[in-house]
């Protein structure tokens, strides 16, 4: 990872135009594109789709980087990284269902409709798979496929009654993005230390070891690893 001044060169050179200045900021901050689009695994797009749109976002990212903003050029990144994903799955992420779903669909509808008329009554699952010949798990498929939303995009009118909210504001979350954020930077900050210090850190913060069973670890005393760990907390801080 590039030092903070050696980051504020290549973006002074890359704001000029020099496109191997942005090409050396690229490869330097492959950690912590892959840290943000292992986030957006499982939401139907392609990993080397979410590596082009986390590069997309981080070239944007260089190109509107002002150094009066006061803060470290990843910390300015990162949203700008997951904006420009989310954008994508928002205006692009269509949830998809099959012809052959769709068309059990509207096999099935017609055939409620029908029944309801006839009988005054809705058939069951077990009923619309034998009238069918079709399995009873693909006719629960293919009701719930009726009724799924055409896109995260789609507005919706929320319980307060405000018209126009996206679904996708809709969906619930517990993490704010300022944490996301944080823990993104985090992550690969740490990826990037020594193996030992990375080692002293995991052991310490995400293992929950004293520095006695760390020391004994490393075959090395408990005031080397205090002093360890402060300098790695100290390094951690002034890179944040």
């Amino acid at each position: 990872m590039l030092s903070g001044e050696e980051t504020l060169f290549y973006l002074r050179r890359a704001k000029e135009g020099d496109k191997n200045a942005s090409s050396h900021l690229l490869e330097n901050n492959v950690l912590l594109l892959k840290s943000i689009i292992k986030r957006f695994k499982g939401k139907g797009v392609e990993y080397d789709d979410l590596y082009q749109l986390a590069c997309i976002g981080f070239l944007k990212a260089i190109k509107n980087f002002d150094e009066s903003f006061g803060v470290v050029f990843s910390t300015y990144a990162v949203p700008m990284i997951i904006g420009e994903i989310k954008r994508f799955l928002r205006d692009d992420g269509m949830i998809k269902v099959s012809r052959i779903i769709k068309t059990q669909s509207i096999t099935i509808n017609k055939f409620i409709d029908d029944y309801n008329r006839k009988h005054g009554d809705t058939p069951t699952i077990e009923q619309i798979s034998k009238a069918l010949s079709i399995d009873e798990g693909d006719v629960v498929i293919a009701l719930d496929s009726s009724k799924m939303p055409i896109s995260l995009s789609e507005t919706i009118d929320d319980k307060n009654g405000e018209k126009g909210v996206e679904l996708a504001e809709r969906i619930p979350s517990d993490e704010r993005e300022e944490d996301l954020v944080d823990k993104i930077l985090l992550k690969t900050m740490i990826e990037n230390l020594p193996q030992r210090e990375r080692k002293i850190i995991i052991m310490r913060y995400y293992r929950d070891n004293t520095q006695s069973e760390i020391a004994k670890e490393l075959g090395v005393s408990q005031v080397q690893v205090s002093r360890i760990e402060n300098k790695i907390i100290s390094k951690l801080k002034s890179l944040l």
